[in-house]
């Protein structure tokens, strides 16, 4: 899925960071709910990550308090900061490209606390979304049973037959 940049780098560029990470941290929460990974959050309690988007110029602040992301104020200082272009957190976010390629290429930079640093990568190399569980975890067991295996389907499905193509 190629992601039109031009449009969401004027976002970014003009609507103030705290806005974006507000609702950067409401969307990751959301994601969150059933997955693996957020009962692994509460390992980095109180560490404090800024996602720079070098191309935007635009710095997310976000905290992690539990199993919670929050936005967090300027003042604040962080222990890991995540640096990179809108295109290539997309290829993270989508998976289209693997974190280690991301990192070790430098197209994704990570400064600060190492250790931190190293976790977070670790978290987003053993991210696998079950559409599922998020589906059960928002709806509920029955209506996110059905709804968990219709996206999955959709999500596992090649392409539409060629009778089917207009």
């Amino acid at each position: 899925m190629r992601l039109p940049v031009q449009p969401l780098l004027f976002g970014l560029r003009v609507v103030p960071d705290a806005m974006h990470a507000q609702a950067l941290a409401g969307v990751l929460n959301h994601l969150l709910r059933g997955q693996a990974i957020e009962g692994r959050l509460s390992e980095l309690e109180g560490k404090r990550v800024d996602i720079e988007i070098v191309d935007a110029p635009c710095t997310l602040r976000l905290r992690i308090i539990g199993a919670r992301i929050q936005a967090c104020s300027r003042a604040t200082s962080s222990d890991v900061r995540i640096r990179g272009t809108l295109a290539d957190y997309w290829k993270l976010a989508t998976r289209s490209e693997d974190p280690d390629t991301l990192f070790f290429a430098r197209r994704l930079s990570i400064e600060g606390d190492t250790e931190t640093g190293l976790h977070i990568k670790n978290l987003l190399d053993s991210l696998e979304f079950d559409w599922q569980a998020h589906a059960v975890s928002v709806l509920g067991p029955r209506a996110g049973a059905a709804v968990g295996s219709l996206l999955h389907n959709l999500a596992t499905r090649g392409p539409r037959p060629a009778r089917w193509a207009r």
